[in-house]
């Protein structure tokens, strides 16, 4: 049976495709109804930009204050100290203090496009778990704290049991990473009456924790929403481009490297990715990712003015749009550009980009496209272009490549007939 929500937010959540799983969605969905309802995500400070990946969570808690409750952006000045080792093969680089802070300060930049903050009741809360990880009692917390965690059931959630089933070491060091988040959440209850967290699928086990030692130290009920980890329709981590991260920061990626990202999504996921990242509704979402041939090029271009106005603002959108049409109308992708055919024989399961550039004439040899490479003078679809190892399959090749070295030589490379 479906359940349909009376609150908007989780209306909207199941709507659009934000929700995964929830811990109890009826209670939720009750206790929304009611009024006002805090709600947040954290994010550690591992670099200076959040990313792509983070866009869909991001995105939630805009539609959890455009619904009339309270987001909260917890920072993780305190937990970035220890490293989460859900689903990681190994162990995170530590980070100095210095590190973290700087980081920290470069991650608020970009929330500040897609929230309100302020003091009134529904307007976001900035705050840093530094707060209060930083001044604990170890022997306290042990005693106060620990004592509710089973390491047996710990040992069980999926996050710790695929690095151990490989054998690969988890430190203490991370194994109290489940804890202390799961204490945030209790704090966070404490401080500031928040009743829900929210992440990826793969923080369920971590958000379970934190609903179970609220409801044991202080007898509140909290509850746990997560979302979908996003793949592309070919398989890759969405977030990830050709080329490396999609980086969120102006100062790391521009507006125009952003624009074109979108501007180059998959037929298959464009009328998910708009009732993803975009504020259009459902209906013209389903009709633009329904279009077809041609037609689904102008979807993307609605999808990339969407996604870029919201994080950079319409002028940057409406430039990068500009640059990309002169580029790629005039002359960009023209007949006069040097073009490789590959056939289908030829492509085989996968071909180096190496190896294109040096069939398309932009270097030399193999040597000088790895240097290339290294030395941020090559781009694939205006992307730059970081890792020598990527391998073109015939999935990327659905629709043509734009190989770029330095800023005036072109080629692009299509799948022969």
């Amino acid at each position: 049976m479906t359940y349909h929500p009376k609150s908007d937010f989780l209306a909207v959540m199941i709507e659009r495709g934000f929700m995964a799983d929830c811990t109890d969605l009826q209670g939720l969905d009750e206790a929304m109804v009611r009024g006002v309802l805090p709600a947040y995500i954290g994010y550690d400070a591992t670099a200076a930009s959040l990313h792509v990946g983070h866009l869909l969570n991001i995105m939630m808690l805009r539609w959890l204050q455009k619904t009339g409750h309270k987001p909260i952006t917890l920072m993780g000045g305190g937990t970035t100290k220890v490293g989460d080792p859900s689903f990681r093969a190994d162990e995170r680089p530590l980070l100095t203090p210095a590190q973290i802070a700087d980081n920290i300060a470069g991650m608020k930049a970009v929330f500040a496009s897609y929230l309100t903050y302020g003091e009134d009741e529904t307007d976001a809360l900035m705050l840093d778990n530094a707060e209060w990880l930083d001044g604990l009692n170890y022997l306290e917390f042990l005693r106060d704290i620990g004592r509710h965690f089973s390491v047996n059931r710990m040992l069980s959630f999926e996050s710790v049991k695929s690095r151990l089933d490989r054998e690969q070491s988890l430190s203490f060091l991370e194994f109290n990473y489940m804890i202390l988040q799961a204490y945030d959440f209790l704090e966070l209850n404490r401080r500031y009456d928040c009743r829900l967290q929210m992440g990826g699928s793969d923080q369920w086990g971590n958000i379970v924790n934190g609903i179970d030692l609220t409801r044991r130290v202080i007898e509140r009920e909290v509850w746990g929403l997560t979302s979908p980890l996003l793949t592309t329709s070919d398989g890759r981590k969405m977030g990830k481009s050709q080329g490396g991260a999609i980086w969120l920061n102006a100062d790391m990626l521009s507006p125009y490297e952003f624009w074109q990202f979108w501007r180059n999504t998959t037929d298959a996921d464009t009328g998910r990715f708009l009732k993803l990242y975009t504020e259009l509704p459902v209906e013209e979402c389903e009709r633009l990712g329904a279009l077809e041939g041609s037609e689904i090029n102008e979807a993307k271009i609605v999808l990339a003015d969407e996604v870029t106005t919201l994080l950079h603002g319409a002028e940057a959108a409406a430039a990068a749009q500009a640059t990309a049409r002169e580029v790629f109308e005039r002359g960009g992708v023209g007949d006069d550009l040097p073009t490789v055919e590959l056939s289908a024989e030829e492509l085989g399961d996968g071909i180096s980009v190496v190896q294109l550039l040096v069939r398309s004439g932009l270097a030399k040899s193999g040597k000088e496209a790895k240097r290339l490479i290294a030395e941020n003078g090559a781009r694939m679809d205006d992307a730059p272009l970081t890792d020598a190892g990527v391998m073109i399959d015939a999935g990327a090749l659905a629709q043509p490549i734009k190989l770029s070295a330095g800023k005036k030589r072109h080629a692009l490379v299509k799948l022969g007939g």
